[in-house]
């Protein structure tokens, strides 16, 4: 069941402070931490608190909780504006890493912003296939108001699965139980396989591991 196994990702976190601790040290570089479908950014606040520590600057989104377009605007203008006010603040490219719909919506902004964006870097994120394959697209039309046969919605989705013109990477699971661990990676990006359920995977020490290693370069 996924809420025992995602419980087990937070009992993880809880237990793995000495394994994160040998994380490699940041550069100082602003990261966006983009919620997955529903969350927010208190979703998220282990990862933040983690990568600060590291030595990054990471940043909530600061647009409540994801629900789409509604959270971003019909044509993610919010995102975007978000994204370019931490590069006018930092004066540097932004990593964006987003966590299932939000790693989606990264790489939307990659491919619509390319010269705000450094990397980006998605966590059991479904990009790159039907969203049929998961077990949560009826929610998704639910929460979000959009169809996934809609014309546009099905445009929106070539574009994501489309090569970043960044490099980017992506953690995915095969035992997810939400998403099919086949479409959340692609030959065009690096592919870091976890064992991990699809909740609780933004919390899990493997997780947050490969995040660091994937920001200093390993």
């Amino acid at each position: 069941m996924e809420v025992p196994r995602g419980a087990y990702g937070l009992g993880q976190l809880l237990w793995g402070g000495g394994r994160l601790a040998t994380g490699p040290k940041g550069d100082g570089r602003p990261i966006l931490i983009l919620p997955g479908l529903i969350n927010s950014d208190r979703s998220n606040f282990a990862m933040r608190r983690y990568l600060n520590r590291l030595g990054y600057r990471a940043y909530g989104w600061g647009l409540g909780r994801n629900l789409g377009a509604r959270a971003i605007g019909p044509e993610g203008e919010k995102l975007f504006a978000r994204i370019r006010e931490i590069h006018d603040r930092t004066g540097q490219r932004v990593t964006l890493i987003g966590v299932s719909l939000g790693g989606i919506m990264a790489r939307m902004a990659a491919h619509r912003v390319p010269d705000l964006v450094r990397e980006v870097i998605t966590v059991s994120s479904p990009f790159a296939g039907s969203p049929r394959a998961t077990n949560v697209w009826r929610a998704f039309e639910w929460l979000t108001g959009d169809r996934i046969d809609d014309p546009r919605v099905q445009a929106l989705r070539d574009e994501v699965a489309a090569p970043l013109p960044v490099p980017a990477s992506a953690i995915w699971s095969a035992s997810d139980g939400l998403v099919n661990g086949a479409i959340c990676h692609e030959p065009g990006c690096r592919s870091i396989r976890v064992r991990s359920s699809h909740l609780g995977v933004q919390v899990r020490p493997e997780v947050l591991l490969a995040i660091a290693g994937i920001l200093a370069g390993e």
